[in-house]
């Protein structure tokens, strides 16, 4: 299960690490902290229209990411503010914790689906059966979707403190360090709560394939 978080870090990995770089290496040419801020929230706008022209859309939690950070230079340059670019960090884990979030309200969780992408026709069918089958499977996805989404808002909270709080050339850096403390907190909780429930009910899962312990 560790790799069902894999297309959703990849699909907002880019957008939340690319700025950092942009940031730090605008602030090594010698821009401003306002400036370089710019260059870094200009970061996921690009990706978007790269989106549009190779594939045709734009996903809706591009979109709300692109929201966010319009919303986040509008409010710093009509208040002189650039802390408020800073605040644009977190609509991107907003956005996955809310989605996740959203998800445990119909009939399967994100991390459902997000883990068919990763499978071949074969796998994806027995994905399916031990869903149908196996109700601590079921109880397993949930589980871990409620909690990748609490620790997700969670992390966008954090951000938000640490722009408005700390120097603004170091927060860039601890947003990173944050995302760390989050994904492997993710992955370790999977691990362990995820397979102890699936013990607990007899089970072993292995890539898509779950077997009953001996």
């Amino acid at each position: 299960m560790n790799r069902d978080l894999t297309p959703l870090l990849r699909r907002l990995g880019p957008d939340l690490l690319g700025p950092v770089a942009v940031f730090y290496l605008a602030r090594i040419a010698g821009a401003g902290q306002t400036a370089s801020l710019l260059l870094a929230a200009a970061v996921p706008v690009v990706r978007a229209v790269r989106g549009l022209v190779t594939e045709g859309r734009v996903s809706g939690l591009t979109l709300f990411m692109l929201g966010g950070v319009g919303l986040s230079v509008v409010m710093s340059l009509v208040t002189g503010d650039p802390r408020l670019l800073l605040v644009r960090a977190a609509w991107g884990t907003a956005a996955l914790g809310t989605l996740l979030l959203a998800t445990l309200l119909t009939r399967k969780p994100l991390l459902f689906s997000a883990a068919n992408q990763l499978f071949d026709t074969d796998r994806r069918s027995e994905w399916a059966e031990n869903w149908d089958r196996y109700p601590a499977f079921r109880r397993v996805l949930w589980t871990c979707t409620a909690f990748w989404g609490v620790m997700f808002l969670l992390d966008a909270a954090g951000r938000v403190v640490m722009a408005l709080t700390l120097p603004i050339d170091v927060v860039p850096l601890l947003d990173d360090v944050l995302l760390g403390v989050v994904v492997i907190s993710l992955l370790v909780f999977q691990r362990v709560v995820g397979r102890r429930m699936l013990r607990n009910a007899g089970l072993r899962l292995q890539g898509a394939t779950i077997t009953r312990l001996a």
